[in-house]
C-alpha cells in the first residue's frame, strides 16, 4: 500500500512523538452521498400563544401578546378591551417544524417552540391551536399541545433554557406537498458535495450496475437519471432505491483542518508533505521519507479509541502545530489546503 503522508517526528524535550495515518479508501453509499432534486424537507412556521404559565407569561407592555389574546377571546364571543386583560399567564410564541418529503395527511411531525416576548419560562404551559405555514403562505399544519421542557436531572430551573421546548409528534399534517414519482421518465441527482471525479465515479457506477446510459453527468453536483421505460410508470420508486443501494468511492481534496478552540486536527487521505525541517521555539519538526523502522501503520480497522490515543500522546499546542503546519505549507511542502476554523 502507498503510504501517502510521510512521517512526522516532533520533539519536545525528550519526548518523541509520531502522528500515524491510513490511507484506505471506503465507499460510500449513494444515498449518502446525494439526493433526488425536488424530495426534501419544506421549513413551516407559525404564531400562536402558550396558556397556562405560572406568572412567567409576557408582561403587561408586550402589546402583540394582549392583542393576540383579545382576538382569540373575540372569535369565541367574548368581548374585552385589552387594556383590561393581563397576560402574565400567557406567552407568544414562534412554532417552527420541517415537513418531510412524501408527508402524508394525519401524519404527526415534532415542532419547536421559542418564546417572543419576554417571558421568563415556557415551563407547564400549553400551546393553543396554531396553524403552521409554508414559504408560499398556505396552511400545511396544525400545532397544538403541552410543553416538556425536559430539565434533566439534577439541574435547576436556572440552569437550564426555559424559552424554547419541542413538542413531540406536536403537529398534525393537513395538507401534502404535491410530488409525484409515478410517469417520471428523469431525474436528477444531487451530489451533497459537487466533485467532478466523485460525479464521473457515481455515473459509471450507476451504468455499470443498471445499464449503459443510465447516468449522465450534468456538472460536478448533477447526474440525470434515465429512467428505464419498463419502470416509469409504477416502480420509480424502486428504481431510486436500486440507485441509491449502490456504493462508491467519493475522491476528497488534500486538505488539513485544524480546530483551534478544541485542538483537533484532520489530515486527509491525500495529503503528501514534501522532505522539510522546521524549528519553532522549543520544537524541532522534521519531516523525512518512510523508515520502516519508525513507521506504524493505522488499517481500515484501526478503533476510534486507537486514533484518540495517538494523537493525545502528541502533547503539542493547537497553537503550536497552527504554526508549524502554516510555516510548512508556506514553505511549499505541504501539498493540501489549510483549513483552520
Amino acid at each position: 500500500m502507498n503510504k501517502r503522508l510521510k512521517k512526522i517526528m516532533i520533539s519536545i524535550g525528550t519526548m518523541l512523538c509520531l502522528f500515524f495515518f491510513s490511507d484506505a479508501a471506503t465507499a460510500t453509499r449513494i444515498k449518502d452521498m446525494a439526493a433526488i432534486q425536488g424530495v426534501r424537507s419544506n421549513q413551516l412556521t407559525g404564531y400562536g400563544l402558550v396558556v397556562g404559565l405560572d406568572g412567567t407569561g409576557d408582561k403587561n407592555n408586550i402589546l402583540f401578546t394582549r392583542q393576540s389574546l383579545t382576538n382569540m377571546l373575540k372569535k369565541m364571543n367574548l368581548h374585552f378591551d385589552k387594556s383590561q386583560i393581563k397576560v402574565k399567564n400567557v406567552a407568544a410564541v414562534m412554532a417552527t417544524t420541517n415537513i418531510p418529503p412524501f408527508a402524508r395527511i394525519g401524519d404527526r411531525i415534532d415542532i419547536t417552540v421559542s418564546s417572543l416576548g419576554d417571558a421568563t419560562s415556557l415551563k407547564g404551559g400549553t400551546l393553543l391551536m396554531m396553524p403552521l405555514k409554508g414559504v408560499d403562505g398556505n396552511v400545511y399544519a396544525i400545532a397544538q399541545g403541552a410543553i416538556s421542557l425536559a430539565i434533566p436531572a439534577g439541574m435547576n430551573d436556572r440552569s437550564s433554557h426555559l424559552l424554547t421546548a419541542r413538542i413531540i409528534n406536536g403537529a398534525t399534517v393537513e395538507r401534502e406537498i404535491p410530488f409525484k414519482l409515478e410517469g417520471k421518465k428523469k431525474l436528477t441527482l444531487s451530489l451533497f458535495r459537487p466533485d467532478f471525479t466523485t460525479a464521473r465515479r457515481v455515473g459509471d457506477t450507476i451504468n455499470a450496475a443498471l445499464g449503459e446510459g443510465i447516468a449522465k453527468i450534468i456538472d460536478a453536483g448533477s447526474i440525470q437519471l434515465n429512467v428505464p421505460e419498463s419502470m416509469q410508470q409504477e416502480h420509480v420508486a424502486e428504481f431510486i432505491a436500486d440507485v441509491e443501494g449502490l456504493s462508491v468511492v467519493p475522491d476528497t481534496i488534500a486538505k488539513v483542518v485544524i480546530n483551534e478552540k478544541t485542538g483537533t486536527v484532520v489530515i486527509g487521505s491525500e495529503v503528501t508533505i514534501s522532505n522539510v525541517a522546521v524549528a519553532h521555539g522549543d520544537l524541532n519538526v522534521v519531516i523525512q521519507g518512510q523508515n520502516p523502522e519508525y513507521v506504524m501503520e493505522l488499517p481500515g480497522t484501526s478503533t476510534i479509541g486507537e486514533l484518540v490515543n495517538g494523537l493525545n500522546s502528541l502533547g503539542v499546542r493547537p497553537r503550536d502545530l497552527i504554526s508549524i503546519l502554516e510555516s510548512i505549507k508556506a514553505a511549499g511542502a505541504l501539498q493540501a489546503s489549510l483549513e483552520i476554523l
